[in-house]
């Protein structure tokens, strides 16, 4: 009898604590949600991407080298063939970290949700603003390949001192077309990603692993 009276008490603090958990949750779902209607309300995802695709330096995914994909998805996003935009894995590690820092420093993003970001929100961290790049990134995993999205990422991912896209990241840093980058560069504008004002090749002189 004591132990069921355990089981129980011990089952009411669980369902107490799921529901608090939905209540604290709840607004920033609504929020994300939120942002998410009206940044696609101001321009469709479709018009967005067709907006990307007539930037001056856009290359296709043929022009990209199979290096630099290796490398980007080793960096960024090791399941990105395998998950639907979102993966639970690298959120909830990323989760655990944060909470031993104390602080937001980890996002967990996958390529996908990084495109959203890049596509429509500000980098700065709020949750509600993971929440909005769910909601892209699931739209955008439904209507495009693997490919299609990696290949969009490849074109608008900052790279630093203004450069926006690999074509334009690997002319400004090194003087070439991203199919004549060496091994060494290619790692080097990957790393880029991470943080480009810290990491970018003319400020980063670390190595890179």
């Amino acid at each position: 009898m004591k132990n069921k009276i355990i089981r129980i008490n011990i089952l009411v603090l669980v369902i107490i604590g799921l529901i608090a958990g939905i209540v604290k949750i709840s607004p920033v779902v609504f929020t994300g949600y939120e942002m998410y209607k009206n940044a696609t309300e101001t321009m469709s995802i479709q018009d967005k991407i067709e907006e990307i695709k007539q930037k001056k330096d856009y290359i296709t995914f043929d022009k990209i080298p199979e290096e630099y994909i290796k490398q980007v998805l080793k960096s960024e996003d090791r399941r990105f063939y395998y998950h639907f935009g979102f993966d639970p894995i690298s959120t909830a590690r990323a989760m655990a970290n944060n909470i031993i820092a104390g602080s937001y420093s980890q996002g967990g993003s996958t390529i996908t949700q990084q495109l959203a970001k890049n596509m429509y929100f500000s980098f700065e961290k709020k949750y509600e603003r993971k929440v909005a790049e769910l909601f892209v990134a699931y739209h955008l995993e439904k209507e495009l390949t693997k490919d299609e999205i990696l290949e969009l990422y490849c074109n608008i991912a900052y790279y630093g001192e203004g450069c926006y896209g690999l074509k334009e990241a690997a002319k400004h840093y090194y003087g070439v077309n991203p199919l004549k980058l060496s091994h060494a560069q290619i790692k080097a504008l990957v790393w880029t990603i991470k943080s480009p004002n810290n990491y970018n090749p003319h400020v980063y002189r670390g190595s890179i692993a």
